[in-house]
């Protein structure tokens, strides 16, 4: 953690950060490395937590982090063009300047209930955006977890977010079986077409797997009952709620479920605690 920042606890004040590299991932999705003033990681976080991005004049989006925390000099955020703070950082330029408010909300547990276990990453689209942290994580610390499967699919090739470091790098980890879908055959894809929640039945991942979604409710709605066709009970199915956080600390309540608040509560839930919640999740 940078030296001036260590008072800027909780999520409250915004850290002045610099854009120090920008990568094309998709048509509309976009990677951006971040750094404080002082060229170090502004703070560390768990995989699953969030940031608030702001331009000053142009307003604020909450963020995925999507860096592992044992990437030590920068964050990393893969940011969907789909709004006007968004469409701005997607026009930006390496050295722009924004604020960055977090770590926000709880992460994944990958040091308690999910270490030593089997891991399976089920993701759409940009879903994928907050399980690349964990999957990272899990890569780094490889000895402290099992087998790992991904199933992940999305639009179509040119749409599948870090596609060029899931085939050079996920592909190839021990133990590592990464199962990837396109919506609709095209060129240049030999792999299987179809929609993630049937090939989720197709693939059929073991009881022994905990699973982690992310993705449009409709996967994840759909995925679920699959899941538990299968036999997969509630408190062994993880998701993350970040798009329901708005001001990231409780203050606003625009996230707020039955008795919980995404942002403080979340946004990181497993099955069997949604399952305590009203079904507006």
């Amino acid at each position: 953690m940078s030296e001036n920042m260590t008072d800027l606890e909780g999520g409250m004040f915004p850290y002045v950060c610099k854009i120090t590299k920008i990568k094309d991932e998709t048509g509309d999705v976009k990677t951006f490395h971040v750094v404080g003033l002082d060229g170090k990681k502004p703070f560390v976080h768990i995989p699953g937590q969030c940031a608030m991005l702001s331009v000053p004049g142009v307003g604020e989006s909450m963020i995925s982090i999507t860096s592992s925390p044992t990437v030590e000099d920068h964050l990393e955020f893969s940011i969907k063009k789909c709004g006007c703070v968004t469409e701005f950082l997607h026009s930006a330029e390496v050295g722009q300047e924004i604020l960055v408010r977090g770590p926000l909300g709880n992460g994944f547990p990958v040091d308690t209930v999910f270490k030593g276990k089997d891991l399976c990453f089920i993701a759409g689209g940009i879903g994928l955006a907050p399980l690349h942290s964990v999957i990272n994580y899990v890569r780094a610390h490889r000895s402290d977890y099992g087998k790992v499967m991904i199933i992940y699919g999305s639009r179509s090739k040119e749409d599948l977010v870090t596609y060029e470091e899931i085939k050079n790098e996920w592909t190839k980890e021990k133990d590592f079986d990464v199962y990837l879908t396109i919506d609709r055959e095209q060129e240049n894809w030999d792999g299987h077409v179809g929609f993630v929640p049937p090939y989720v039945q197709e693939v059929n991942p073991g009881l022994n797997y905990t699973i982690v979604m992310c993705g449009p409710p409709i996967l994840i709605h759909l995925s679920l009952d699959n899941l538990k066709k299968m036999g997969f009970p509630d408190n062994q199915l993880y998701t993350t709620l970040e798009m329901k956080m708005k001001c990231g600390v409780g203050k606003c309540g625009r996230c707020n479920v039955g008795n919980k608040f995404v942002c403080k509560d979340g946004p990181v839930f497993s099955f069997e605690q949604l399952g305590e919640m009203p079904g507006e999740y």
